[in-house]
């Protein structure tokens, strides 16, 4: 038993460890508590409630985010760069980051990375409207490369390892595109698919008719 004191810092840390563990299910004021050998009561010193709890995980991930990119840069490298900057973090803490996109956070390090990506596409050219329509499709984007990436599944269950498609239980009869691309369907270069996506939402994004003109 460790003998560092009872911050929220550690119960956060505790929380996020056992959600990667276990699934966000497994969570509860009592749990952390014997996760940490503390008192389920000492736990209230500084963290007032579950729902509070996991609020702090989502904007503990939040934080941990690094973005690295150059306000000067053009506005495609930059979204590539949060795209990306997001995605490191969605893979390192996978159960943890379905908590991002599930709660409403309003503290600095929950809406530092907001606030980032809608400058940026208020820069590309896009009013206010668009650019919030933007950041959740790009979330989504992210959000379900990292499901299909890591197995992480709406219930939190663990990775299950199968193949989607099996060329020789396929009737090339009846699915002659299927058969014939079938071992591409059962193979997949995760980080290849999302360089893929996100080309592809740029490329939308820059010939979106709403786009102002002359912007960079």
């Amino acid at each position: 038993m460790t003998t560092e004191p009872l911050s929220r810092a550690r119960i956060l840390a505790a929380a996020i460890d056992l959600i990667e563990r276990e699934g966000a299910d497994a969570v509860s004021m009592r749990r952390i508590a014997a996760e940490l050998g503390v008192g389920v009561m000492s736990l209230y010193n500084h963290v007032p409630n579950k729902d509070a709890l996991l609020s702090g995980v989502a904007e503990t991930v939040l934080s941990g985010i690094e973005f690295t990119d150059d306000p000067g840069a053009h506005w495609s490298d930059r979204v590539r760069t949060q795209a990306h900057a997001f995605r490191q973090i969605a893979h390192h803490y996978p159960r943890s980051t379905m908590l991002v996109v599930s709660r409403t956070l309003h503290s600095s390090a929950g809406l530092l990375p907001v606030e980032r990506a809608l400058a940026t596409l208020r820069g590309a050219g896009f009013d206010g409207i668009d650019a919030v329509r933007m950041l959740r499709m790009f979330i989504a984007f992210i959000v379900g490369s990292l499901l299909r990436e890591v197995g992480v599944t709406p219930t939190f269950a663990p990775p299950q390892q199968h193949r989607a498609v099996s060329a020789e239980h396929v009737d090339p009869e009846l699915f002659p595109h299927v058969s014939e691309l079938a071992p591409l369907l059962v193979s997949c270069d995760h980080e290849a698919e999302f360089e893929f996506g996100v080309e592809m939402l740029i490329q939308a994004i820059a010939v979106h008719p709403a786009r102002r003109e002359g912007t960079r």
